[in-house]
């Protein structure tokens, strides 16, 4: 089976003494948004990029474990063996932190 695809992600970032960053992800049939934060603490040097990148990859991450849930409830949707039911694995959609 041929399947080819388009998804459209947005990454914004704001800082104010907080850096926060929303990751958008439009798949054309869903839409989800993962939030993460980050914060310099008082005794480290501020280097704006160490958050930025802490903040994305949080909202990566958020946006992941999403994806997960969505997948895994289309799973269920078709009668197929869920990751979140069962952690041994079978042959089908493997999760390679399993």
């Amino acid at each position: 089976m041929t399947h080819t695809a388009e998804w459209k992600v947005r990454l914004y970032l704001f800082e104010d003494h907080t850096t926060k960053a929303r990751l958008e992800l439009d798949t054309g049939t869903n839409r989800l948004t993962g939030h993460g934060t980050a914060r310099c603490a008082p005794q480290d040097t501020d280097v704006p990029e160490i958050g930025d990148e802490l903040a994305v990859a949080r909202a990566m991450e958020d946006l992941a474990l999403q994806m997960k849930r969505a997948a895994y409830g289309d799973m269920q949707a078709a009668s197929a063996p869920s990751l979140q039911e069962s952690l041994k694995p079978y042959t089908g959609w493997l999760d390679t932190e399993v």
